[in-house]
């Protein structure tokens, strides 16, 4: 990581209030170049409290988008933080049409030059793509990391259908806790902060409620998202969708670059978590993110100008260095070869419309400081260099029913980076499963979404079936590529909820999460059937039964892409502003692992 203290402009800061039509303030912080000449605005709005839990992370990108010339904004959304107001719905219509006037509202300071650029991750990417969708006209651009387009689909509430135990329980309660905070006395006065704060308090109600009482995607999901109701089609701003394959929310990347047109949309994928690619948190490798991000600007909010600022210092000591045997090896001496200047120029639309990281096959682990891999870039997406390969299912009818604890060994729904985020060896996970193994002849590259086609008889009326997609290595260890579950009942459709009959046989079919990923010769593909995922899902009365798969008329369907590296795709070394200092005090509380099972054997729990 390069820390630069050193920019183009010299910069400020000041903390104000943005007045809404309805009187009620925001809390803002704006970072701004010392000039005289009106600059593009950039725009960071999201619940979290901007004076203490973004911070640290504000001080990494703020400043250093100041020091380039923009007037870097952070503001915090009605009823949260030091912003007046009551919280309302994160999936609501409030939070979106405040940010239109926020929007407008910089688009109007002498200090900015009328067009306003959007950026955030998880929720204040998701509300980007969110206020995109309503088109406010000073609004250009926007960078969207790590967000969902669809909350019902890849947000952490339901994955196929199925409710999500380890997501929905944990992020409600987390959400209330963030809601239930009190204004800081310091920024709204020491006579105000407590009746600002009882007002929020008797206003807030346990999220978890609303979600659950909506268990299809009805009317409540499809205006919370910008998937469906023309919500792509509304957007007039460019987007730049960066996700991660270790992160739930990559699907929302292939389905912008789809959908929108191409001459207004780029995606990046990497093998990252959820999280920002220049932070350095595994897996890696990490890129030069905010360099990235500054060309995007540059292309789209200072369209007249003359020149574009350089790219700043080049990869330090140490970056691209070979950080070890097995990590980050170039299979391909072609690999990071001197890029094209006709692709990796100052226009960043010159560039694929998509560019993904194809990871090379790794051991099984929870952490991995960086993963092996290869750049690719795609002109279209679909991809015309994807096809489309089926594996038939072979063998007698089988009856899945799955341990109650199958999925103990899923990891994280959303990592983060953490010691025990990934899921490890996937051996005892495919003993409780049904599995189907196919061989690999030569290496076979797999990008997008793979799909399940499966005949499935039930005798109970309600169930689910989770597949994955494991890499099994000569010594028998099984690697997760990726993985999907269906809720029996919305087989037909997300948005409707129909109970099995009892004793009959049907076709079903389900996505799986996109990745991108090199199965090598000699290794095994396998895919493993089970009919419980806990923690992950919820399971439902009636499906400890489980059910018969019949193989025969089932397959797994895999994305095969052409296996060509783009040399052409390179990545600046990350670089950050200075960072804002923050030391964290002792606890009381004893040291514990991050993820702990037990296991009591003459009770078989």
């Amino acid at each position: 990581m390069h820390i630069r203290t050193s920019f183009s402009h010299e910069t400020t800061h000041e903390d104000l209030w943005i007045p809404l039509p309805d009187g009620t303030r925001l809390h803002a912080r704006v970072w701004r170049p010392l000039t005289d000449a009106p600059v593009p605005a950039l725009l960071e709005y999201l619940p979290d409290r901007l004076t203490d839990r973004t911070a640290p992370r504000d001080w990494q990108r703020h400043p250093w988008y100041a020091g380039h010339g923009y007037a870097s904004v952070r503001v915090d959304a009605r009823g949260h933080g030091n912003s007046e107001g009551v919280p309302a719905d994160p999936y609501g219509e409030s939070e979106r049409a405040d940010g239109v006037e926020v929007i407008h509202w910089l688009a109007d300071r002498p200090w900015c030059s009328g067009a306003v650029g959007m950026f955030g991750i998880s929720r204040g990417g998701f509300t980007s793509l969110r206020i995109a969708a309503l088109a406010p006209e000073p609004l250009k651009a926007i960078v969207t990391v790590c967000a969902t387009d669809d909350p019902y689909d890849n947000d952490g509430h339901r994955l196929g259908g199925a409710v999500l135990a380890v997501e929905t329980h944990a992020r409600a309660a987390t959400a209330l806790a963030d809601v239930a905070r009190p204004p800081d006395p310091v920024h709204v006065g020491q006579v105000m902060w407590r009746d600002m704060w009882v007002k929020r308090l008797e206003k807030v109600e346990p999220f978890i409620h609303t979600w659950l009482s909506h268990p299809t995607r009805d009317a409540y999901w499809r205006h919370a998202g910008v998937r469906e109701d023309g919500g792509h089609g509304g957007i007039r701003a460019a987007v730049l969708a960066v996700g991660g394959w270790h992160d739930p929310s990559c699907d929302t990347v292939l389905r912008l670059v789809e959908s929108l047109p191409a001459d207004r949309v780029r995606g990046l994928i990497g093998p990252w978590c959820h999280q920002y690619p220049d932070r350095g948190l595994p897996p890696g490798p990490a890129i030069g993110f905010l360099q990235e991000t500054l060309r995007w600007w540059d292309h789209w909010l200072r369209p007249t100008a003359t020149s574009v600022p350089g790219p700043g210092p080049g990869p330090g000591p140490g970056v691209n260095d070979d950080p070890g045997p097995g990590v980050n090896d170039d299979p391909d001496p072609d690999v990071n070869d001197d890029p094209d200047p006709g692709v990796n120029d100052r226009d960043v639309m010159a560039q694929p419309l998509l560019r993904s990281y194809v990871m090379a096959a790794h051991p099984p682990a929870t952490t991995y400081p960086s993963l092996p891999g290869h750049w690719v870039g795609d002109t279209a997406w679909p991809s015309p260099s994807v096809t489309p390969i089926a594996y038939a299912l072979r063998g007698a009818p089988v009856l899945v029913r799955s341990p109650q604890h199958t999925g103990v060994d899923a990891g994280r729904f959303r990592p983060v980076g953490n010691d025990a985020d990934l899921p490890p060896n996937q051996r005892e996970e495919d003993a409780r499963s049904a599995c189907f193994e196919f061989e690999v002849p030569g290496e076979t590259w797999v990008l997008g979404r793979p799909r399940v086609r499966l005949r499935l008889t039930s005798h109970s009326p309600w169930g689910q079936v989770i597949a994955r997609v494991c890499d099994v290595a000569a010594d028998g260890s099984s690697t997760l590529v990726t993985r999907g579950a269906l809720n029996l009942s919305a087989r037909y459709g997300p948005d409707q909820a129909v109970s099995w009959k009892p004793g009959s046989t049907e076709d079903v079919v389900f996505d799986l999460t996109a990745t991108g990923y090199a199965f090598p010769s000699g290794h095994r593909i396998r895919l493993s059937l089970s009919s419980a995922y806990w923690p992950w899902i919820w399971p439902q009365p009636g499906s400890a039964a489980g059910f018969v798969l019949d193989p025969a008329g089932s397959s797994l369907e895999l994305p095969v892409r052409a296996r060509e590296s783009d040399p052409r795709i390179t990545f600046e070394e990350p670089e950050q502003s200075e960072p804002l200092g923050v030391t964290s005090a002792a606890t009381l509380d004893e040291p514990r692992p991050e993820r702990l099972v037990a296991r009591d054997v003459a009770r078989g729990e």
